[in-house]
């Protein structure tokens, strides 16, 4: 069956606010001060992240593909596997859906943002930072996990034997990206998506949080370029490797 552009659209936008809601969520849950599941750790995170992009590529990706992500939708459109016309609508209905669910998690988490005193756990439930002191790390990070992302999403969704794999493998993809934060997650986050760290990290900078600190613009471009150039090469080198 073959969905309206709206249709499509509202799938990449209520998609990427799924993934934001159950990702950031997940975040805001473990650090924000007196919540009930207040330094639950990192595996809790890295759950959270693993069915906000599983739920979303079960939801919908037979209607927009669920590429719930612009390095995504950048990679494909680079390397031949997706058509130009819709990268400009597909990215900004991307970049609204993250804009929305990190509000929507805000809200939820309201009081706690209040109580919450220390401005890099403020930080880190709306988007990246360069944990350790080192841009390069912060890019290479970034660069290497979007890279093995994409390449590992191609390989699940394209190369399935069937319709019926689909559900399966939409699962597979859920559990790399929990396998990615829980394995490379500790330098930057990761981000791993430029609409999840961007609008995010818009909004913080603009939202009423007390002691929210700096929004380290300074650094904002790396999880933002270092995704876009990691998913190209991911998607190259499954075409190169695999595409049938």
């Amino acid at each position: 069956m073959e969905y309206t552009l709206f249709t499509k659209l509202a799938a990449e936008f209520v998609g990427t606010a799924v993934l934001m809601i159950f990702g950031n969520g997940a975040v805001a849950n473990v650090e924000l001060k007196n919540t009930k599941g207040h330094n639950a750790g990192w595996l809790n995170i890295a759950m959270g992240y693993g069915f906000g992009v599983m739920f979303p590529v079960l939801m919908f990706g037979g209607i927009s593909g669920a590429q719930i992500n612009p390095a995504m939708t950048l990679a494909q459109a680079v390397n031949g596997m997706f058509p130009w016309s819709l990268v400009a609508p597909y990215i900004i209905a991307q970049l609204l859906g993250a804009a929305v669910g990190q509000l929507i998690v805000y809200a939820v988490y309201y009081p706690h943002y209040k109580e919450t005193e220390n401005p890099e756990a403020i930080l880190g439930t709306f988007c990246t930072t360069d944990a350790y002191g080192s841009r390069l790390n912060y890019f290479v990070n970034e660069f290497v996990g979007t890279m093995l992302l994409v390449l590992g999403a191609l390989c699940c969704l394209e190369l399935q034997w069937g319709s019926q794999d689909y559900a399966a493998a939409s699962i597979v993809v859920g559990f790399i990206v929990w396998g990615l934060v829980t394995s490379l997650g500790g330098p930057t986050g990761p981000g791993l998506n430029p609409a999840r760290d961007l609008m995010p990290r818009v909004l913080h900078s603009i939202l009423p949080i007390p002691h929210k600190g700096s929004s380290r613009w300074d650094e904002a471009w790396i999880p933002v370029v270092a995704p876009i150039f990691g998913g190209m090469l991911g998607c190259w080198l499954f075409n190169v490797l695999f595409a049938i």
